[in-house]
């Protein structure tokens, strides 16, 4: 018996891991700081990003895998673009997943809808 309830125990641990998160880890102040490195570019300061910033790009698109990471990553640009309208272009935020390597399975412009993000592709 005590075998059993260790295989049962052992199923649902598994379960829980395996289990599609439903919130977030990412927060809007890491999407924040991601885009402060990229200011220069964003502000039509300067032509290209820097390494830095594409660098903090890759970083950010690792840290979000899943559906919830992404659709949070999304609200938060906009959110951001839209806070800054007039300073940020946000026709140069929509570029930097393709300036710097990182393929997002999705377009990012202030008509995108959050909500419909996954992580299909």
């Amino acid at each position: 018996m005590a075998f059993a309830s260790k295989i049962i125990t052992c199923l649902l641990v598994l379960k829980v891991y395996m289990a599609a998160p439903t919130e977030s880890h990412i927060t809007c102040g890491i999407v924040t700081s991601t885009l402060a490195q990229c200011m220069g570019y964003l502000t039509n300061f300067f032509p290209v990003p820097s390494d830095y910033c594409c660098a903090e790009v890759k970083a950010l698109n690792q840290m979000a895998q899943t559906t919830p990471d992404r659709r949070q990553v999304c609200k938060c640009l906009k959110a951001v673009a839209k806070e800054n309208k007039g300073f940020i272009n946000i026709e140069l935020v929509g570029t930097l997943p393709t300036i710097c390597g990182v393929s997002v399975p999705y377009p990012f412009n202030f008509s995108t809808n959050c909500d419909t993000i996954s992580t299909a592709v």
